[in-house]
């Protein structure tokens, strides 16, 4: 994202490399393989925080798994929540279909992997998933761009240039149309993806003389690269996400000429958000222009705008932000005012711009007060409106009066209408929003103009930018426009996606029944757009003037609920969050809507009265941008009435829903016969920090963005697929034998397949590929990893042998060396010391032999020497006196020669003289022919002056010829059109065939409903008979009247008077009728409701009553108790009574054997013992009735505890009965009291609504026919 040069590139001079952030390096590939994994322990399992952790798999019990968890904790987990790692062969994948396992975590991690290494860009699929960095890396410029031309998608690593240097070429290849759909939330990337797709069509498509194009200011690449600025400037806005968000869907058709050079280009808006015009969040701010004019760059605007230095008077653009950190507003407007050159905006229709613009900022200045104690609303000091009125051309005090007073058409007259401040508030509102909304259509039809070249076009590549799913706190109408849209798209893309899929299928010959994956989303479709529909039914609700929130809501309950599965009651609503009517079951969640000011915003309501006065005001650019709206003075009769969005008739009403969805349609068509490509942009983190990954928020937007739908439908079919060379090449090795055998490479494969003992049905042998399901190349993965372990043990063992034995024969041949050198040492000092030797060394010095044939030999060799010279200098020398000879010859030949040229002289002066007389004879006929040239040339002149008649009639015939071609030429384009409508419209015809097909289906459902609706009819009918009577009686009555007014004929003038006021006062009586009956109407659903409440509280009353009587139940039940537990309290007295008799009688015993004792003094020792032993008897039977006294004494105390707590807590039980009993009872009474009170109100409305005063009634005489 570095900075641009004409076409939206960089110059690649001083370009950075940009292979760090396309590229893993192969360090860090090193690194990732060298990680430890365990395919069988490896696993994933989910997370709150990371969304997923990597653990270690302990050990299996059913179905619950024991996980090590990183930080050494131990965890239990669901088996079908445990996920499978992928091998670190696919770390930072750049294709996510093809990892072994396809799970979420997996996704996840390969996403966050590459992210953190600053690879935005990765594959998954037929998707191009881009996460926005928040830093700009250089990866957009001409480098970068010259990187991925002419170059297939897997030659390069993953870009958004990729995607579109693909695009491009099957363009030119397959002579077919192609799309790009790039979606995301706000902030994840769209625009700027966008803006570099149409810079690098720019750059490739350029004309290629481009010191001519780089000179021509405002050549076409220039044009298409600054429609940016202009459509930025009137479309985009900070969000609280983005501070440059399109609030706008585009759709951009880049046309190519045939040589596949760029001939022109055309932009389709949708869904502008109207309401940044007027009102911002506290952290986001209006549209871009705003701030742009208010900085007073461009000289004189501010001035010609009427706008003052404080942002803060202009209260429609200030509930904000106003400014944006890094962004220098105005520097922006000086590249919008550029821009608009560029595009060829004329001087006036800049400053009309900027005219309507400020005047929408005027326009939230302006203030209303109430008048007295009347309802109607006045203005509040005139100097804004003043403004207004300057810059658009029309008359201030009128716009003021046409707020506040309104004409609306009363039958075929024009009647005024009183306006409340909160009213005029909205309308100044909705008229503020409507002048902006057209104004940028105008931009965008202009843009359209100037980028509509007369170059031939054969082929486009549409861009689509447009917001992807969205589920908010709050969905409204827009919500439900965006997400209609996306589950069309994504349905667009299911079936296109696995049509492609399946067609490999088939042409791999592999056994495959067809599934269409488009189907899985039709319900939803339909819920929203078949008839009585959720969008039918709004455009129903929108079409009658009585028609609520309340009874849209209703419809689509009676319609829907319980009979579309997708079609379900709103989730409960967290605290302080609105509450929403009802929830649509989209693919991608199921989200709740609420339909709070969905009727106004689909009729979108304007003000007739002041839409003529802009009309007719003198800003041209005004005038144009309402020129289709009907108003008042250009609605003929009742057709379009004023479209104040109040019931408009006849076919002129055009509803936003309708409108979107037929561009909607037109867009599907478009893109249906082009070949698409899909890109995915996501939001890492919502704090704008590089290098931080939300993973929660990131696998929302994945949903949302049918990526891992893509994925679910990837794993119903077979993802992972080898050509066979490849396939050969890598798992060779798990059969080696069979391979090497088996010529054939396909048979070879099977027999690879067949020897690991996998399932036939988990992978396909096609014709040129091997297809297999989800997880099973991870299983082939550890199976070869098993075998390469093997090789790698016999290999080591081999090459350990290898070196060991090398190592031997080293010391063996060292061993050797050392023998012979020993040995020749040894030799050579006997050698020393041997005479022979001796004698030797000292007689070869003294020896000259050698010396003497050493110099014989020289001497020959210079004797050999010389002959040959000898002979090539004789050679020479023959040579020489055979070329001197010749010369001789020659010479003679010449002097010959010269004596017979001096012979001829004589002959060449006679031949001198005749040419001399035949010299005058020509000059005599030059003169003669001079004369002719002369005639000749007065003869080509006249000649040359009837040509160029001729020339001047040929041109007009010309120019008449090129009119005609481009007659033409146009009607071809009409024909080519018309040709693709009647193709569209033979598309409908089939879909009409299948809705025809349902719609015969639901007519037996309609044939019940018509006997119900004959009896109803019937009932009609009968009621019409009796309104016919009474009809009777009332003409009677106006025969006499009549009379009566025939008598009157001179008071007529009055009674016109008092007819047109009249007339005014029955407006404002049935509006007061329509207003009591909407009272009547709540007022009846307050008693119903009221009714529901009663039946609710005696419903209640009556549960605590039968709670008192089971309370009072229960009551008696512990009283009985309490009475068997004293009767067991008073058998234990009794028995205590008995033991402490016995004790009394022991203890007399006791003394009567002490008495015996003493009296029996000298008895036996065994008596001693007896003595003894009674005495033990007698403290065992002390301390056991001391037990049991204690213990009867514990038992009564909790026995009387309890019964106290009991009754204590049956009589609090009791006492809070009856408060709400009497609470009850009170509220029923109440609530008797409010019913009859509004009861006796709606007979006194119902008395005051039937008598009208008879005064009023003959003033209606006129055209009471027309009531009856």
């Amino acid at each position: 994202m570095a900075s641009k040069g004409p076409a939206g590139m960089q110059k690649s001079g001083d370009d950075p490399d940009p292979t760090p952030y396309l590229f893993v390096s192969l360090e860090q590939k090193r690194i990732d393989q060298t990680k430890p994994y365990d395919a069988k322990k490896a696993c994933w399992v989910p997370d709150e925080a990371e969304g997923f952790l990597q653990g270690e798999i302990q050990g299996t019990k059913g179905d619950i798994v024991t996980v090590k968890l990183p930080g050494g904790e131990t965890k239990d987990f669901k088996k079908d929540l445990v996920g499978q790692v992928n091998p670190p062969k696919y770390e930072k994948a750049e294709d996510m279909s093809n990892l072994t396992y396809l799970n979420d975590a997996s996704v996840l991690y390969n996403l966050k992997q590459r992210y953190y290494h600053k690879l935005i860009y990765t594959y998954s699929g037929l998707f191009c998933v881009a996460i926005n960095p928040y830093k700009r890396f250089p990866v957009y410029t001409l480098r970068c761009a010259k990187l991925y031309r002419g170059k297939r998608r897997n030659e390069v690593p993953p870009h958004i240039f990729a995607i579109s240097d693909g695009a491009y070429v099957n363009m030119l290849t397959n002579k077919e149309n192609q799309s790009m759909l790039i979606t995301g939330e706000s902030g994840a990337g769209k625009t700027e993806n966008t803006k570099k797709v149409i810079a690098y069509f720019a750059t490739v498509g350029a004309s290629t003389k481009k010191d001519e194009a780089s000179e021509k200011k405002g050549s076409l690449e220039d044009q298409v690269v600054q429609t940016n600025p202009v459509l930025e400037a009137f479309g985009n806005a900070k969000t609280v996400r983005n501070d440059n968000s399109s609030r706008f869907g585009k759709f951009i058709r880049i046309h190519f000429g045939p040589s596949g050079k760029l001939a022109g280009a055309d932009i389709e808006t949708y869904l502008l958000e109207k309401a940044r015009v007027i009102s911002q969040q506290t952290l986001e701010r209006s549209y871009h222009i705003f701030y742009q004019m208010m900085s007073g760059a461009v000289k004189g605007v501010k001035e010609m705008c009427l706008l003052v230095d404080d942002i803060y008077t202009y209260n429609f653009i200030s509930q904000g932000k106003v400014s944006i950190a890094g962004v220098d507003d105005g520097e922006e407007m000086v590249l919008t005012d550029q821009a608009f050159d560029i595009l060829g905006f004329t001087k006036q229709e800049k400053e009309d711009i900027y005219k309507i613009t400020a005047a929408v900022m005027h326009m939230g200045t302006m203030k209303f007060k109430q008048r007295g104690r009347e309802e109607q609303a006045e203005a509040d000091g005139t100097e804004e409106g003043g403004k207004v009125g300057v810059l658009l051309g029309i008359d201030g005090d009128d716009l003021y009066k046409n707020m506040c007073k309104p004409r609306i058409k009363v039958g075929t007259e024009f009647v005024t209408q009183g306006k409340n401040v909160n009213q005029v508030s909205y309308s100044l509102g909705a008229m503020s929003k409507g002048m902006f909304d057209r104004l940028f259509k105008f931009l965008v039809k202009k843009c359209n103009e100037t980028l509509d070249t007369k170059q031939k076009r054969q082929h486009f590549i549409g861009v689509l930018d447009i917001a992807g799913f969205e589920i908010f706190d709050f969905n409204g109408f827009e919500q439900l426009c965006i997400n209609f849209t996306n589950e069309k798209l994504q349905q667009f893309f299911n079936h296109h996606m696995f049509v492609l899929e399946q067609e490999e299928y088939k042409r791999e010959g592999i056994n495959w029944a067809f599934i269409d994956f488009g189907m899985d989303l039709l319900a939803c479709i339909e819920l929203i757009e078949k008839p009585m529909g959720i969008l039918s039914i709004l455009e129903e609700e929108s079409m009658f003037p009585k028609a609520t929130d309340k009874t849209f809501e209703d419809k689509l309950i009676t319609n829907h609920l319980g009979k579309s599965p997708n079609f379900r009651k709103p989730a409960v609503p967290k605290p302080g969050q609105q509450a929403g009517h009802f929830a649509i079951a989209h693919y991608a969640g199921c989200v709740s809507y609420n339909i709070t000011g969905w009727l106004e915003k689909n009729k979108d309501p304007l003000n007739d009265t002041v839409v003529d006065q802009y009309k007719k005001g003198t800003n041209k650019l005004l005038c144009e941008i309402f020129a289709d709206h009907p108003g008042q003075s250009g609605a003929p009769g009742g057709d379009a009435g004023g479209k104040g969005g109040r019931g408009k008739k006849g076919g002129g009403f055009a509803t936003v829903s309708s409108s979107y969805k037929e561009q909607l349609n037109n867009l599907m068509t478009t893109l249906k016969s082009t070949q698409p490509h899909f890109v995915r942009c996501i939001i890492p983190n919502e704090l704008k920090q590089p290098g931080v990954i939300d993973s929660h928020l990131v696998m929302h937007q994945l949903t949302c963005n049918g990526v891992l739908e893509g994925i679910r439908i990837c794993r119903k079919g077979f993802p992972n697929r080898m050509n066979y060379p490849d396939f050969k090449l890598r798992y060779k090795i798990l059969n080696p034998a069979a391979v090497d055998r088996e010529s054939d490479i396909l048979k070879a494969a099977g027999l690879v397949l067949e020897s690991t003992g996998l399932d036939p049905d988990m992978y396909r042998l096609g014709h040129t590929k091997v297809f297999f399901r989800a997880g099973v190349l991870g299983q082939l993965e550890e199976l070869r990893d098993d075998r390469l372990s093997k090789i790698i043990g016999w290999m080591q063992a081999f090459m350990r042998g290898y070196l060991v034995r090398k190592e031997y024969k080293k010391l063996q041949e060292q061993r050797l060396a050392l023998q012979v050198v020993q040995r020749n040492l040894r030799r050579y000092l006997q050698l020393r010391t041997w005479p022979w030797w001796k004698m030797w060394s000292r007689v070869k010095p003294l020896l000259n032999v050698a010396n003497v044939e050493e110099e014989m030999r020289k001497l020959e060799e210079l004797v050999a020497e010389t002959q040959a010279a000898l002979e090539k200098e004789e050679k020479l020398r023959k040579e020489a006196e055979a070329l001197n000879a010749k010369l001789l010859q020659e010479k003679t030949d010449l002097l010959r020669n010269l004596e017979g040229e001096k012979g001829s002289i004589s002959g060449i002066q006679e031949r001198c003289a005749k040419l001399q007389a035949q010299k005058a004879d020509l000059e005599s006929q030059l003169m003669d022919t001079q004369e002719r040239l002369q005639n000749e040339e007065d003869a080509r002149n006249q000649l040359f002056q009837q040509k160029k008649k001729l020339e001047q009639e040929a041109a007009a015939l010309k120019k008449d010829i090129e009119d005609l071609e481009l007659s033409n030429q146009k009607t071809d384009q009409d024909k080519a059109s018309k040709e693709h409508q009647i193709r569209n419209l033979n598309d409908e015809i089939a879909h009409q065939d299948d809705l025809i097909n349902k719609l015969n289906k639901e007519k037996k459902i309609q044939s019940e409903l018509n006997q119900k609706t004959a009896e109803e009819l019937q009932a009609a009918e009968d009621k019409i008979n009796h309104l016919t009577k009474v009809k009777v009686k009332l003409e009677q009555t106006l025969d006499e009247l009549e009379d009566t007014l025939e008598r009157e004929k001179k008071l007529r003038g009055d009674v016109e008077k008092a007819k047109r006021k009249t007339e005014g006062d029955l407006k404002l009586t049935q509006e007061a009728v329509a207003d009591l009956e909407r009272n009547k109407k709540e007022l009846e659903q307050t008693i119903q409701r009221k009714d529901k409440e009663i039946a609710s509280l005696t419903a209640k009353l009556e549960d605590e009553q039968s709670i008192v009587n089971k309370t009072g139940k229960q009551i008696k039940e512990l009283q009985s108790r309490i009475e068997e537990l004293e009767e067991e309290v008073e058998a234990e007295r009794q028995a205590r009574g008995k033991a402490e008799k016995q004790r009394a009688d022991l203890a007399r015993e006791l003394e009567e054997l002490g008495e015996r004792l003493e009296e029996a003094g000298g008895a036996t020792s065994a008596q001693i013992e007896l003595n003894k032993k009674r005495e033990a008897e007698m403290s065992k039977l002390r301390r056991d009735l001391e037990e049991a006294n204690i213990q009867h004494e514990g038992t009564l105390a909790n026995l009387r505890k309890k019964h106290n707590d009991a009754v204590s807590e049956m009589g609090d039980q009791i006492d809070q009965l009856n408060k709400l009993k009497t609470k009850a009872e009170h509220e029923r009474n109440h609530t008797n009291n409010e019913l009859n009170n509004t009861r006796s109100v709606l007979d006194q409305m119902c008395r005051e609504k039937v008598h009208v005063p008879l005064c009023t009634v003959l003033s209606l005489f006129p055209f009471s026919s027309v009531l009856l």
